[in-house]
């Protein structure tokens, strides 16, 4: 053992071995200074997850959207809406007139909650026979409303102190004066594996498609074929079209093997149509070899085709909704997330799988995803265009 050691010491003493690492190491910073993109990743991945983790992220959301339907509309109603918005729970955004207007905002993810007053519930309370209310949650993601639901519990003792006064006062003694009826819809259970498994669709396809195709793409560029492909006639437009549709094709049989996966190793519902969620799939697909093609425009190389790719996907897993509460992260977050067409497949996908959703239901979410589309190839092909020039 002494006899090594000794060697290395000898080694690390020497006067030429530290002025070769010296060498090495600013022949290496002036590298890394002269791949600007790769030195940005290095600055910017760690401020994206400090401001995403420190600001965007809250697994407690409040002020959760929420719909009234009201067949009793008298003070002690009032009384009770009052009291859910307080809690800060619950934001009272709309007013339903109907039982399937109210079962539409809920199917369409418009509302979180949706609160239903039944006819003659002042006077069955005033009588002391206890009426029901009924909250209806959506409860695709357990996470976002699980506080909430906790929250209710304390509501139907406490709601109605103030207005039980004087020969009602013997109301409030008892037991509490009206009954709460929580329905978690969609995933009454409660199960994670009914919100996590269709996200993965998602995630897989946006990680998979945008790499393969920056790569392929990239590749192409660095070992010189591309200079003879171009010399070919053949257009731009169906040059990147044709590297494309393999992927699409790649990319349905990976949602085949998952929705498979889903439907009988977890058994995950599937509620809605399967024509519709294939084709809305492939809308999918499209949007994110789309944004893969355009990075492969831009790196020089496949290990920064690489690196864009996880810079465009940390906010996609982050701000859609799948690992974090969508709802609980504050407004400027969301409104990124908006852009991210992986936040809309999320709700199309779990829309019809669990909720048995139409395109009706869906057409704000539809139209995100053919806008993303229509301008991630614009810009796709304008960026190749003028690679080639």
């Amino acid at each position: 053992m002494t006899a090594p050691i000794a060697a290395i010491a000898r080694i690390l003493s020497s006067h030429g071995f530290w002025r070769r690492v010296w060498a090495m190491t600013v022949k290496e910073v002036s590298q890394m200074r002269r791949d600007r993109l790769t030195f940005g990743m290095m600055i910017a991945v760690p401020i994206m997850q400090l401001l995403l983790f420190g600001y965007a992220i809250n697994t407690d959301p409040k002020h959760l959207p929420t719909a009234v339907y009201a067949r009793d509309n008298g003070p002690l109603s009032r009384a009770v809406v009052a009291s859910l918005t307080n809690s800060g729970y619950f934001d009272i955004s709309r007013v339903a007139r109907t039982q399937r207007e109210l079962d539409a905002l809920l199917a369409s993810g418009t509302i979180q909650f949706g609160v239903e007053i039944p006819a003659n519930f002042e006077r069955d309370l005033r009588r002391g026979e206890r009426p029901q209310l009924l909250i209806t949650a959506d409860a695709t993601d357990p996470s976002a409303s699980g506080n909430a639901v906790a929250a209710l519990q304390g509501i139907a003792n406490t709601a109605l102190r103030r207005e039980l006064r004087g020969p009602d006062t013997a109301i409030r003694a008892g037991q509490d004066p009206f009954e709460l009826i929580v329905h978690r819809r969609y995933n009454p259970t409660g199960r994670t594996q009914l919100n996590i498994v269709p996200g993965l669709l998602g995630i897989v396809l946006t990680m998979t498609m945008m790499m393969f195709t920056a790569l392929a793409v990239t590749r192409e560029i660095e070992r010189g074929t591309m200079e003879s492909l171009l010399s070919m006639p053949i257009r731009p437009a169906e040059i990147m079209l044709g590297k494309i549709l393999p992927f699409v094709a790649v990319g349905f049989f990976q949602a085949v093997l998952i929705i498979v996966a889903a439907r009988f190793l977890f058994g995950v519902p599937i509620e809605g149509s399967m024509i519709l969620l294939a084709a809305l799939t492939t809308l999918f697909v499209l949007a994110n070899l789309a944004v893969g093609y355009t990075f492969s425009t831009v790196a020089q190389n496949q290990l920064q085709a690489v690196q864009m790719t996880f810079l465009f996907f940390l906010p996609n897993i982050l701000l859609s909704g799948f690992m974090f509460p969508f709802r609980g992260m504050p407004d400027w977050a969301q409104w990124i997330g908006e852009v991210l067409p992986l936040t809309h497949f999320l709700r199309i996908v779990r829309g019809i799988m669990l909720k048995g959703n139409g395109m009706g239901d869906m057409w704000i979410d539809i139209a995100g995803i053919v806008a993303f589309v229509a301008v991630a190839a614009a810009i796709a092909l304008a960026r190749f265009r003028q690679t080639l020039d």
